[in-house]
């Protein structure tokens, strides 16, 4: 029995050549497209969706440099809060914006993983090596979209695109303690 133990019909797909690529196959729309609306700017991170390649990595390398000018504004449960805050708003800017761009999941739409990303960094050792570590697991996470990301996935509003990116989130603190109990 596969990891998704439910009825043939809606497991999640077995990956496949086509579906795990790092580049998304949407065109980018124009960057005034980001100031039509205040959820375009944030939907697309703030631009950094924009790359016509691999805009999902893009957004997380957005997510790691911003996270160190972030963080020290905020004590831990005020950035809990910021997160939390972001989460809420995202689901509502992924929405807009997927609207407006006539795909829900549109490769533009970075948000789902700069928030996701930023609670990783959060729970994640201090130092840039384990936020590099960080970053090839919660790619990987987020491209294979194992059980259950890859049932949110099928969601196609902004809630299921902020959420597939969340388990991708939490399968990378999950690793990186796995990781941390075993070096020490």
């Amino acid at each position: 029995m596969s990891a998704c133990s439910t009825p043939t019909a809606s497991r999640c797909p077995s990956p496949t050549r086509d579906s795990i690529t790092l580049l998304k196959k949407s065109t980018p729309p124009p960057p005034s497209f980001l100031f039509r609306h205040p959820a375009h700017l944030i939907a697309c991170g703030f631009g950094s969706g924009l790359s016509p390649w691999a805009p999902g990595t893009i957004g997380t390398l957005f997510a790691l440099f911003s996270y160190p000018l972030l963080r020290p504004w905020f004590d831990d449960l005020g950035f809990a809060l910021f997160l939390v805050t972001c989460y809420l708003f995202g689901i509502v800017a992924c929405n807009t914006t997927g609207k407006a761009l006539g795909e829900a999941d549109h490769g533009s739409i970075v948000w789902d993983e700069v928030v996701p990303f930023w609670f990783v960094l959060f729970l994640a050792p201090a130092g840039w090596l384990w936020w590099i570590v960080a970053f090839f697991l919660f790619r990987f996470f987020d491209i294979v979209k194992p059980p259950p990301a890859c049932n949110f996935d099928r969601i196609k509003n902004g809630f299921g695109v902020m959420t597939d990116d969340v388990f991708a989130a939490a399968y990378t603190v999950l690793c990186l303690a796995l990781l941390k109990f075993i070096l020490t």
